[in-house]
């Protein structure tokens, strides 16, 4: 499910001629305000809900350079979810289709009036529900690794 499109801006771009690692980073965190919107936490949700998520985890895999103008778009893959968690998995493709990075990543939901993790509302549960889940045994072949020297 794509989530988000975009385009490399040039405020992005570094010495290096193309973006900057960071800059993957944002665009992952805009991925996450694009679900939060999906899901109906945009502005007025987070105010009417009291809620909001936060990023607890995330593993970032660069994959190619990206250069300024350059189309992208980021994919959704829900991989699981219990009351109040989200396991998710983003994938940053060019215009051609090529994988750029991925990003996966744990969100917590929280109550925004005590700051501490509570079970998403029943409206958002919901829209949660309504993302497509992948089994683990087709989980995308970059998740759920770990960094290591191989030997």
């Amino acid at each position: 499910m794509v989530i988000l499109e975009s385009r490399v801006a040039s405020a992005w771009v570094d010495y290096n001629g193309h973006m900057n690692d960071a800059e993957y980073a944002r665009v992952f965190s805009l991925a996450v305000e694009a679900l939060m919107d999906h899901i109906g936490l945009d502005t007025p949700g987070r105010a009417h809900f009291g809620y909001t998520i936060y990023t607890l985890e995330t593993h970032l895999c660069y994959r190619r350079e990206a250069h300024e103008g350059q189309p992208l778009s980021v994919a959704l893959t829900l991989l699981d979810r219990d009351t109040k968690r989200l396991h998710v998995f983003f994938k940053l493709h060019d215009e051609a289709g090529n994988l750029l990075a991925t990003s996966e990543q744990m969100l917590m939901g929280i109550d925004s009036n005590t700051g501490r993790p509570a079970p998403f509302p029943a409206p958002i549960e919901d829209a949660i529900a309504a993302l497509p889940q992948a089994e683990p045994s087709v989980w995308p072949e970059l998740a759920n690794r770990t960094i290591a020297i191989r030997r």
